[in-house]
């Protein structure tokens, strides 16, 4: 038996095959005619959180066609994206985006005194435009021009893991405001 890589997943197909996929594998296929309706940056992060579900929350090895399906179908309805049957509201909600670089800039001085509460201002700042998406962009970068790192390191890590939850539990604190997703990026 061949050993599969730790990023992939078997996709067992209906004819009973199964085939290794990791998550830049995925292609998907909207019918219908509403694929216009969807980003697709969205629909890409949104397989790949599907993907992560299945691997590490629920630690399977392998998941069927309908099974994934399902799952992505369930995330793009909770982000605003009705299936085709039914019309949402949402679909007419806008993407919002933001660089993480730009903000860091304004802030470049006093490196992570007040990256924060810039970021926290950005945010609240796209939440009063009632977003659907909220994307965060850059993330990567600006956590080296914080720190000033050439290289990735460990202590970049951390800060990318702190920028991550810091975005999450502000979105959360506002969250009665508005729903939307948060992608960062």
């Amino acid at each position: 038996m061949i050993a599969l890589l730790n990023e992939c997943l078997l996709f067992q197909l209906a004819s009973g095959e199964s085939v290794p996929c990791s998550p830049d594998m995925i292609s998907v296929e909207i019918i219908g005619g509403h694929e216009r309706l969807l980003d697709p940056d969205v629909l890409r992060h949104a397989a790949a959180s599907v993907f992560h579900y299945f691997k590490n929350e629920l630690l399977r090895e392998s998941v069927t066609v309908g099974e994934f399906s399902l799952a992505l179908e369930k995330v793009l309805h909770q982000l605003g994206f009705a299936s085709p049957d039914e019309p949402s509201a949402a679909l007419s909600r806008p993407v919002i985006e933001s660089d993480l670089r730009v903000i860091a800039c304004q802030s470049a001085f006093s490196l992570e005194l007040f990256f924060f509460p810039a970021l926290r201002l950005e945010l609240r700042s796209q939440l009063r435009r009632s977003p659907q998406v909220l994307r965060f962009r850059g993330l990567r970068g600006c956590v080296k021009q914080i720190i000033g790192a050439r290289r990735w390191s460990g202590r970049c890590e951390r800060l990318q893991q702190q920028i991550v939850g810091f975005l999450r539990a502000c979105l959360n604190a506002d969250r009665q405001q508005v729903q939307c997703a948060l992608v960062v990026e």
